[in-house]
């Protein structure tokens, strides 16, 4: 639907796309946070005009969290989760590893756990010798 323009670790900037709705919510926000703080070109602000700090973000989250879900979240965990999600579902860890903005893969690979299940899909799905139908053999060799 569209990209957004991020300043990661090491102010370095990435374009990332978002959604149709986080880039709504994002044009809504962003003439109300002007006016705020015209000066600050922070996109999440507190109530003093002034850039959200990491833990003001990690309390709200938790205090979402809980008041929504009956759990404690943090920042990381989503980032987490986003990463474990996107990898099931694309099997691309290159794309993860740009989306998260890590400059070597082995970090990327610490945001991802697959379960026995999926990996067991994956190989069914992928491998030249798994089960089939239509497999003479069974396919039962590794």
């Amino acid at each position: 639907e569209g990209l957004v323009r991020v300043r990661g670790k090491g102010n370095k900037v990435r374009e990332l796309p978002v959604g149709k709705a986080a880039r709504q919510a994002l044009e809504a926000w962003l003439p109300l946070r002007a006016q705020a703080a015209p000066e600050d070109g922070a996109v999440f602000i507190g109530h003093s005009g002034k850039r959200l700090t990491p833990r003001a973000i990690q309390l709200r989250v938790r205090q979402a969290g809980v008041r929504e879900l009956g759990q404690h979240l943090h920042p990381h965990m989503l980032r987490h989760s986003f990463a474990s999600h996107l990898l099931e579902s694309s099997g691309d860890l290159r794309a993860v590893q740009e989306l998260l903005g890590h400059a070597d893969i082995a970090t990327t690979q610490i945001y991802t756990h697959l379960d026995f299940q999926h990996l067991a899909s994956v190989y069914d799905r992928a491998h030249p010798r798994a089960k089939r139908k239509g497999n003479a053999d069974g396919g039962n060799d590794p």
